[in-house]
C-alpha cells in the first residue's frame, strides 16, 4: 500500500461516525499537528508520533478530510511569486457577490470578510509587479460594487500558515517528525514550467497525493516526480501545509494588524512576532505601515491580552489599524462554508 496518499477510502466506522462530526477529538488535533509538522510523512511515521498505529491514523485522517474538517494543500512559495495584501471597500449590497467572485479567481489565494476600514481582505498572487498591478487595478478594481482598493506589497515573509501549529503534540513527539525550516526573503525566480504547474495543481487539490497519482497528473515517471518535488520542497518553491476548520478546532477569532516599526528593528521584530503561538501570518509590507500580521484566537477577549503582550514585548511597535474577520470564504485555494469547513477547491495559479 502506498502510504503517502489520502488513506483508506473505505472506513467501517464511516456510516455511524461521518454524519454529524462537528468537532475535533484530542487525537484528531494531534494528528493535524503531526501533519502540520510533516504534511507528506508516511502513516508509518505519523501514527507513532500521534500514539496510534498507521492504519488508525490513516482512517482518522480520511474521516476528517471527508467531513471537510482538515485538509492538506500546496501552493507556490513566497520567493516564487509576487504577493499583495489587498483591502477592498465594497458597496453593502454587493458584498456577498464580490466575496464569491473574488474567491473564484485562481490568483486570489485567500478571501476574508472583515470589519474595520475595509470589507474584504484578499491575498493576491502574481508572477511580477506588472501583473499584480493589472489584477488589482483592473481585474479587481473594475468589479461592480468595489468602492476602493488599498494594496500592501509583501516584501519579506516571517511567518505564514505552513509554519503555524495547533500544538497538540508533545514537543518530543513533534521533534521526531520535524524537518529543517527556513524562511527567506524575496529572490529572483524563473517562470514556473508547465510540468511544475501541473504538479502544483495536483498537490493543491490533495497535498498527500501519492507518487503514482502525481505521475499520472503530470505525465512524468514516478521517480522524476519524486526527484522534482523533493527539490521544490527543499528549496521552498512549493509549500505544503495541513489546515483545518478553525472554528471547530477552537480558534474562532482572527484579527489582522497593520503596524509601524522603526526600519532598523523591522527584521528583529518580525522574527520575534513570528515565534508567538497566536501568529499565523507576519510580513513586512509597503505603505504607511511596514508590518502586517494576523493572529488566531480562542475568543475575541484574547485581543486584549495579545495587545497587552505587544505593548510589553514590543514597545517600539505602533499598531495603526486592526480588522477582525467575520468569515473566511477562501484560504489558500480552499473554499470554506459558513462553519469553516472545506467545501471546494480552486486551483491556484498566476
Amino acid at each position: 500500500m502506498q502510504e503517502t496518499g489520502r488513506g483508506p477510502t473505505s472506513d467501517p466506522d464511516s456510516a455511524t461516525t461521518l454524519e454529524g462530526i462537528t468537532a475535533f477529538e484530542e487525537t484528531d488535533l494531534a494528528l493535524v499537528d503531526a501533519l502540520q509538522t510533516d504534511p507528506r510523512a508516511p502513516w508509518s511515521r505519523i501514527g507513532p508520533a500521534v500514539g496510534v498505529d498507521a492504519t488508525t491514523a490513516a482512517r482518522r485522517w480520511a474521516r476528517l478530510e471527508r467531513a471537510g474538517l482538515a485538509w492538506v494543500t500546496a501552493y507556490a512559495g513566497p520567493a516564487t511569486a509576487t504577493v499583495g495584501y489587498v483591502e477592498l471597500g465594497c458597496r453593502p449590497r454587493r458584498l456577498t457577490e464580490l466575496s464569491e467572485r473574488t474567491a473564484a479567481l485562481p490568483w486570489v489565494a485567500s478571501v476574508e470578510h472583515v470589519v474595520g476600514d475595509c470589507d474584504l481582505f484578499l491575498t493576491v498572487v502574481a508572477p511580477d509587479l506588472a501583473a499584480l498591478g493589472r489584477r488589482i487595478g483592473t481585474d479587481l478594481g473594475m468589479l461592480p460594487g468595489v468602492r476602493s482598493t488599498r494594496t500592501r506589497l509583501g516584501l519579506r515573509i516571517y511567518q505564514e500558515g505552513s509554519g503555524w501549529k495547533v500544538r497538540a503534540l508533545e514537543p518530543a513527539r513533534r521533534a521526531r517528525l520535524a524537518a529543517p525550516h527556513s524562511a527567506g526573503g524575496p529572490s529572483a525566480h524563473a517562470p514556473r514550467a508547465e510540468i511544475d504547474r501541473r504538479l502544483l495543481d495536483a498537490l493543491g487539490a490533495d497535498g498527500r497525493a501519492g507518487w503514482a497519482e502525481l505521475a499520472a497528473h503530470t505525465g512524468l515517471s514516478e521517480s522524476t516526480v519524486r526527484r522534482r518535488l523533493t527539490r521544490e520542497l527543499r528549496d521552498r518553491d512549493i509549500l505544503v501545509r495541513c489546515d483545518l476548520a478553525q472554528e471547530a478546532a477552537g480558534w474562532p477569532g482572527i484579527a489582522t494588524y497593520r503596524a509601524v516599526v522603526p526600519h532598523g528593528e523591522l527584521d528583529a521584530t518580525g522574527k520575534a512576532l513570528a515565534r508567538l503561538p497566536q501568529v499565523r501570518l507576519c510580513a513586512s509590507v509597503t505603505g504607511s505601515c511596514n508590518l502586517l500580521f494576523s493572529i488566531w484566537l480562542r475568543d475575541l477577549d484574547g485581543i486584549t491580552a495579545l495587545e497587552a503582550l505587544l505593548d510589553a514585548r514590543f514597545p517600539r511597535l505602533t499598531v495603526q489599524d486592526r480588522t477582525v474577520t467575520l468569515h473566511t470564504a477562501k484560504r489558500m485555494g480552499r473554499l470554506l462554508g459558513e462553519d469553516g469547513r472545506a467545501v471546494g477547491h480552486v486551483a491556484l495559479g498566476f
